[in-house]
């Protein structure tokens, strides 16, 4: 069955994430098994309109107004023209929205579902169900699930998450892990220190990694042994924490910020290491301890959200999320390497390379299209008593309205007066293009016949 997807997110590269390095591979592994792929996302700077990347893959960058942290402004009837514009140039089918902050991709599912289009989420986060910001995400994230077609999570735990706080039937829900890109993150042993033992973080210093529990361990471990050293590689609101910390403990020789780190730097960052450290206080699937075992790094993390169904228990140390429990899932962690008790690298690296693999996740996600393909469209009632489900009621007026400005536009400008866009296989851009190995203008040259 061939399929025409759209992916939308606010966020996508050149911005930097687990969410975008998903997209970005899961659409290339489509790519390559024969689907038409495009990305919406807002413009970042200068980077506005259509650009394309590796193996073709056509990005729009929408000129849309960004409000708060990459996420653009909730108008819910603004974007509709440009959406449905896409929507049947590019001849789409389904439509696939990532992130649960992700205006855009609730937006871009809503017009998609009214245009008769399938759609399909992924959550790639774990929320919880107390403070006032949870609630109101909550019950956004019902409103918009309650029409979706299929859901996907990345862990089970994210999937009892989704299916409680935006009450999602379970059977909607599929399961579905991230992976890593075995061929890009391989072991270097070479590149490691041989008389000290290095400590690696690579992450986002935000509250939510744990940044708090890093200022307390580091000096602590630093005092318990001379040979260890720290690398950090990461930026956020928490990095000053940091900077105190080795500024008031005089560990400037031994804790080194690296800053933020470009996607491409982060495996020779990760070789540099013996133990990768990773602190988050709540976590759906951490990519990075994904990408540090398969680098053949001992891995100590805490025990939380979806965690302890990535790596299997002779990869990793868990650990509860407290100072204490770190410090000595650490001391082990240490102690082992000293003695010879690890994983070699690249026994490791097998493991991992075993485990995951992107093409496997793309064949298990083209399940879940699949499965959608083959409902039933809903009419306009059907659609506004799903939505009614979710007990707003002031948002089926939202909805009534966005399917009048539809209705609209199809009257002010027909579909077939929308020139449809042509489509390039991968092996045709390869072949009459240039290869690529990151974004890139797109060539107009093609080899004469």
């Amino acid at each position: 069955m061939h399929h025409r997807i759209c992916m939308v997110s606010d966020f996508f590269y050149p911005n930097m994430g687990g969410v975008e390095e998903h997209i970005f591979n899961l659409s290339q592994c489509l790519l390559l098994r024969g689907f038409k792929v495009i990305v919406l996302t807002h413009a970042y700077g200068d980077r506005i309109g259509i650009r394309y990347m590796t193996n073709g893959l056509k990005v729009f960058y929408l000129p849309l107004y960004v409000m708060y942290n990459q996420c653009i402004l909730p108008t819910m009837m603004c974007s509709i023209p440009l959406l449905r514009y896409i929507f049947i140039r590019e001849r789409i089918s389904i439509v696939h929205g990532h992130s649960a902050f992700s205006a855009l991709a609730h937006e871009a599912m809503l017009v998609g579902r009214l245009m008769g289009l399938k759609t399909v989420f992924t959550d790639h986060s774990l929320f919880g169900f107390a403070d006032t910001s949870a609630v109101i995400t909550n019950k956004l994230l019902e409103m918009s699930l309650s029409n979706c077609n299929s859901c996907i999570c990345v862990s089970h735990i994210g999937k009892e998450n989704t299916v409680l706080r935006a009450r999602v039937h379970h059977n909607r829900v599929f399961v579905i892990p991230n992976a890593v890109d075995t061929d890009i993150f391989t072991p270097d042993p070479s590149a490691r220190s041989v008389d000290k033992i290095t400590v690696v973080i690579v992450s986002r210093l935000v509250y939510r990694k744990g940044v708090d529990l890093m200022a307390q361990i580091i000096p602590d471990i630093c005092a318990r042994y001379s040979e260890v050293q720290f690398l950090i590689g990461g930026d956020g609101p928490k990095c000053w924490l940091l900077q105190e910390v080795r500024e008031r403990c005089g560990l400037q020789d031994r804790v080194t910020l690296l800053g933020s780190l470009e996607h491409s730097q982060v495996r020779s960052v990760l070789n540099k290491g013996h133990i990768f450290l990773n602190t988050s206080l709540t976590e759906a699937y951490c990519m990075a301890i994904v990408e540090a075992a398969s680098c053949g790094l001992q891995v100590v993390s805490t025990c939380v959200g979806g965690i302890p169904e990535v790596l299997p228990p002779d990869l990793i140390y868990l650990t509860e999320p407290n100072v204490q429990a770190l410090l000595v899932g650490l001391d082990k962690a240490i102690c082992d390497y000293k003695s010879g008790k690890v994983v070699p690298p690249f026994k490791c690296h097998e493991r991992v390379k075993s485990l995951y693999s992107w093409m496997d996740v793309t064949k298990r996600t083209e399940v879940v299209y699949n499965s959608v393909a083959k409902e039933r469209n809903k009419t306009i009632g059907a659609h506004l008593r799903s939505y009614l489900r979710s007990g707003v009621w002031p948002f089926l007026l939202v909805v009534s309205f966005c399917h009048l400005v539809l209705s609209f536009l199809d009257w002010l400008i027909p579909t077939e007066k929308i020139d449809i866009a042509r489509d390039m296989s991968p092996s045709a851009h390869i072949n009459n293009c240039f290869k690529s190995e990151g974004d890139c203008e797109w060539s107009s040259k093609k080899k004469k016949s």
